[in-house]
């Protein structure tokens, strides 16, 4: 079976309550609800975590290694500015879609640059919450057709 690590960065953990016109009403428990139902339907295993803190998200991409077979990941602000989250990713050479509910391209000019993005094997941001599901499919899919 895959397993597959979700992973949420700072202030995800406010979903729902922050600005919800530009991140929706829905919490951060609600979309990792859904998705563990979708995961179940794709046939892969999900588990879940979010942090505020920087080192958290790079321990848990490093227990990642060797452990699952791909990250799905909203790194939330450390998205413009987290180098060391990307050479975590870079180093651990495990798949990884990178995911935002709002477009990124569309917000404030320091937003539209991802240093993950040239890490990762795709970007899905604008679809609100359905961005998770969106990624976490092409993320199986992409898995499944390195495998085969």
């Amino acid at each position: 079976m895959k397993h597959i690590l979700l992973l949420n960065g700072p202030n995800l953990n406010m979903l729902g309550i922050r600005e919800p016109g530009v991140y929706g009403s829905l919490s951060l428990q609600a979309i990792t609800d859904k998705l563990t139902k979708l995961a179940e339907e794709l046939g892969v295993g999900l588990e879940c975590y979010q942090s505020n803190h920087e080192g958290d998200l790079i321990d848990r991409i490093h227990a990642a290694y060797g452990q699952k077979s791909g990250i799905l990941f909203n790194p939330g602000a450390f998205t413009h500015y987290s180098y060391a989250i990307r050479d975590a990713i870079s180093a651990v050479g495990i798949p990884t879609v990178e995911v935002h509910i709002s477009n990124i391209h569309k917000r404030e000019a320091f937003r539209h640059v991802s240093v993950i993005a040239p890490v990762a094997v795709g970007q899905i941001a604008g679809f609100g919450a359905n961005s998770y599901e969106l990624g976490l499919r092409a993320l199986v899919q992409y898995i499944d057709s390195a495998e085969g």
